[in-house]
């Protein structure tokens, strides 16, 4: 069953990352409600594995992949269609790379080793699609041009806190 949520987010991937880049793709309230499925799905994953105590390596890999994915396509479709800096869904790739690198390479863990920067960047990485699905809503029509600004300015918080990431994962085996 967790695997099953994780595969929806997984699924969605592609159409989101299109309607960022291209917003007659899908309607803003589509991309909206696909946008909050996803996010749902990546929080009742693992609840839902715990739970049913199906929780395991295999699973978290296939957890923060598809979010790897799903954040660097959307962020991606966004840089394409100018809202994000092309920065964002490059360095959110190098530090997934490098996690994983660390993880099983480095470290030979037979799981995924997190960070604490590295946890907070994954959640946060969310935001600024978020952001940009919720300009397109145009719920608040005052509010609909400052968001676009937002997510932007966001996005550039988070290619600083992951290069502070991959600095931070990078050095860590010499402060042991």
């Amino acid at each position: 069953m967790a695997h099953l949520l994780t595969a929806v987010r997984l699924a969605l991937a592609l159409p989101l990352a299109m309607a960022f880049a291209r917003p007659a793709f899908l309607s803003a309230g589509l991309l909206a409600g696909l946008l909050g499925v996803a996010i749902a799905s990546d929080y009742l994953d693992g609840v839902v594995a715990r739970r049913l105590g199906t929780a395991s390596s295999g699973g978290q890999v296939f957890d923060h992949g598809t979010d790897w994915l799903f954040v660097t396509a959307g962020s991606a479709g966004a840089a394409m269609a100018g809202l994000v800096p092309f920065a964002l869904p490059v360095l959110i790739t190098v530090a997934f790379g490098q996690y994983v690198i660390d993880s099983y390479v480095v470290h030979r863990h037979k799981r995924l080793r997190m960070s604490a920067i590295g946890r907070w960047n994954g959640v946060l990485y969310f935001v600024p699609l978020v952001v940009l699905a919720g300009a397109r809503l145009e719920v608040w029509p005052w509010l609909t041009a400052a968001l676009p600004v937002a997510a932007r300015l966001i996005s550039y918080a988070l290619i600083v806190s992951t290069l502070v990431s991959i600095v931070d994962r990078a050095t860590a085996a010499r402060r042991v």
